[in-house]
């Protein structure tokens, strides 16, 4: 006999039931622009991508994540912004730029693989001008190493 006689089996885990929603969106009565968001059959890599990427907003004043319990793969996003945004609208920035920054790390290794079968190593690429700055505060990819101000804990995403 195994040691997995509970153990859930790990394919059923990641799909959804028929009836289940993969994300629900619950507004916070006792707080200004706050919900909760459940998302199912994910876990911690989307968790703390999400939440990185909303606290990179301006108008997101919390962004955190948990997962309830470590044998449901489930995370539960709590979001609360200032009055010039609503969670919702905040939650679908933060996955379209996701999906941008994703399209855009694909496609560098696409061009550096390329570069590489052409026999030319990665040092040989032409590097690109400008780059991604979702939010336009310069310190996107185009922003000289450690940040405007030189130095400084800036990380380029």
């Amino acid at each position: 006999m195994s040691g997995r006689i509970n153990q859930p089996n790990r394919i059923e885990t990641w799909l959804l039931q028929d009836d289940e929603k993969r994300l629900t969106i619950t507004e916070d009565p006792k707080i200004p622009n706050a919900a909760t968001v459940v998302v199912r059959a994910q876990d911690h890599t989307l968790g703390n991508m999400l939440r990185a990427q909303l606290l990179l907003d301006p108008t997101v004043l919390f962004a955190g994540y948990k997962v309830p319990h470590p044998l449901e793969n489930v995370i539960t996003i709590k979001i609360q912004t200032d009055e010039r945004s609503n969670p919702a609208d905040a939650l679908k920035r933060a996955c379209q730029l996701l999906i941008t920054q994703t399209l855009n790390v694909k496609k560098q290794f696409q061009d550096q693989a390329r570069n590489i079968e052409m026999g030319m190593g990665p040092e040989a690429a032409p590097q690109a001008t400008g780059g991604y700055d979702p939010y336009g505060d310069g310190f996107g990819a185009g922003a000289p190493a450690g940040g405007a101000a030189q130095g400084g804990d800036v990380y380029d995403f």
